[in-house]
């Protein structure tokens, strides 16, 4: 048998949609393959149980009985059958309709069939990332994950956005077979999240064909949904390559500095106000769980106005699983760090309060990368009117690839100050 046709098999047994990438290769290689005519039963009510049984080509019926000469129900290409841990009596017979070729998994192996979580068969979720760890969906039922805001994620008053984008992402990945990957998917936030609750993704069938696949994913909390998603998938194929984007020349990741030592650096500095200083000395500092260099020294203290760009590097901390789906449910987790706030840029001025949220995100997935290894964003704000501000920013690997595109829109507002009561003249 091919492997890759196996695993491209398996990949489509709804069973298995959950299972790490890495857990259905070793089921792949479990895999015995067995024939049956017309007429041959492929399990018989009351003998030993064996396995689980995938249907790979050909049709086969169900009997509650071997006396009974009703069917209950047919099978056909990927339908699967047999009994798990716990069963060595089947209950049931099964017989060919044709001819019949089933993969069957060996009881020893049904381990592979209850891996730690989503992502890593082996690992337990103390040794991963934060990031790891937050798309770590828990399964409910079918096409209905949960995700939570774990500890270390970014502190903000609402769940982060990059959070809904990469847990979104993340559920609907689990519905797809392994060897389609999000090429593209769009993204309303419709309601704030609250950080404290767990958040439920339900996830929509839209299409289900040989290349291509689509998802929509409702996030709700409280039963009222307050993010949507729709993403597209597809299987590899060969095909045309051309790239007219080229990356900014700009400093290696490894000579800039990091958020942290700026900030260092800053709390020192006579040239900021020591009312901020004495601030961030007193605050309680929790670094993102995504380092990021930014190429061009950035005054983090100082309001004044700028260009509407940024460019900065940036690698999700700490090593991902070894799962390509994984790695884009990471990027798009990080994609929202700071892409609106650069339609801010040309409007800062001291004492000036604005509001900034995003509305709608989108990105599109050219090529393969590691979310754990460095990546340039390089962002730019065309426009702003209207209290929301548009940003479309690019996504290089260290060859200078193009790996992703993205454009965000947000609301940009004026804070209003507060109303004050006249002084009383009494």
């Amino acid at each position: 048998m091919n492997s890759e046709k196996v695993v491209d098999f398996l990949g489509q047994v709804a069973l298995l949609l959950r299972l790490p990438s890495s857990s259905l290769r070793k089921i792949a290689a479990k895999v015995e393959l067995r024939h049956y005519d017309a007429g041959d039963y492929v399990i018989r009510q009351g003998e030993k149980a064996d396995g689980i049984y995938f249907i790979w080509k050909g049709n086969a019926e169900v009997f509650e009985s071997v006396e009974s000469e009703e069917a209950s129900y047919p099978l056909k290409e990927y339908d699967y059958f047999g009994y798990g841990i716990g069963v060595s009596i089947n209950e049931v017979s099964v017989v060919s309709l044709s001819k019949l070729t089933c993969l069957v998994l060996p009881q020893e192996y049904f381990n592979l069939l209850q891996p730690n979580f989503i992502w890593n068969a082996d690992e337990s979720p103390e040794s991963l990332s934060i990031v790891e760890q937050t798309l770590r969906l828990e399964p409910i039922e079918v096409d209905i994950f949960r995700g939570y805001t774990v500890p270390g994620s970014p502190v903000f008053r609402q769940v982060f956005g990059g959070q809904f984008i990469g847990q979104a992402l993340a559920a609907a990945s689990k519905t797809v077979d392994c060897l389609k990957l999000a090429h593209s998917l769009h993204a309303y936030f419709i309601i704030a999240g609250d950080r404290n609750m767990p958040i439920v993704y339900h996830v929509h069938h839209l299409r289900d064909g040989k290349s291509f696949a689509t998802r929509r994913v409702d996030a709700t909390q409280k039963g009222v949904v307050v993010f949507s998603l729709v993403a597209s998938f597809q299987k590899e194929e060969p095909g045309f390559e051309h790239q007219h984007a080229v990356m900014p020349l700009v400093p290696a990741p490894d000579v800039l500095l990091s958020m942290e030592d700026l900030r260092d650096i800053k709390l020192t500095d006579p040239r900021v106000p020591i009312t901020y200083r004495n601030n961030e000395a007193r605050s309680d500092f929790l670094p993102w769980p995504v380092e990021i260099r930014f190429c061009i020294p950035i005054e983090m203290a100082r309001k004044y106005r700028s260009e509407p760009s940024l460019m900065y590097w940036f690698r999700i901390r700490g090593k991902l699983s070894d799962d390509a789906a994984l790695h884009r449910c990471a990027i798009a987790y990080a994609s929202d760090f700071l892409f609106m706030s650069i339609s801010l840029n040309p409007h800062r001025k001291k004492g000036l309060k604005i509001m900034c949220l995003s509305l709608d995100h989108s990105m599109w997935f050219h090529r393969d990368c590691r979310a754990d290894d460095w990546l340039l964003f390089v962002m730019e704000s065309p426009s702003a009117s209207r209290g929301r501000g548009f940003a479309t920013g690019r996504m290089f690997n260290r060859k200078g690839e193009l790996i992703v595109s993205l454009a965000q829109e947000g609301l940009v507002r004026k804070v209003a100050p507060p109303n004050r009561a006249p002084p009383s003249k009494l």
